[in-house]
């Protein structure tokens, strides 16, 4: 039996920096942050080609169905044994999650409030 177990914000640098890649194949996601974590740790992505994740991830992601194991695990080892294709993906997540801040988040959450509050009557 495989056990897991939470890994604190402080450790996660070095989960996703010693990781060949993060697969997240997941059906619904509501945002995608640990894709943006991977990027900023310099750790390729493999991610599910539904929900919010290709809006997310852009071209920095190699994709996967969801629904097809035999897919994932296909990228998976492909990934694995082409450096240049890790590289590449590293690098265009490093430029990716350049777009994303808590600042901006913040700074666009106000606007819509405010537009909000000021178009109700």
């Amino acid at each position: 039996m495989v056990e897991t177990c939470y890994v604190c914000a402080e450790d996660s640098r070095f989960v996703y920096g010693g990781a060949t890649a993060l697969v997240f194949a997941s059906w619904y996601e509501g945002f995608g942050l640990p894709v943006l974590e991977a990027f900023a740790c310099g750790t390729p992505v493999i991610a599910s080609r539904v929900a919010s994740l290709p809006e997310v991830a852009g071209d920095a992601a190699a994709y996967v169905d969801p629904a097809k194991p035999e897919e994932i695990a296909a990228v998976m080892s492909e990934l694995a044994g082409d450096e240049s294709k890790r590289r590449e993906l590293a690098a265009k997540g490093a430029e990716r999650v350049k777009n994303y801040s808590w600042e901006k988040t913040s700074e666009l959450t106000w606007q819509a409030l405010d537009k909000a509050l000021s178009d109700t009557p």
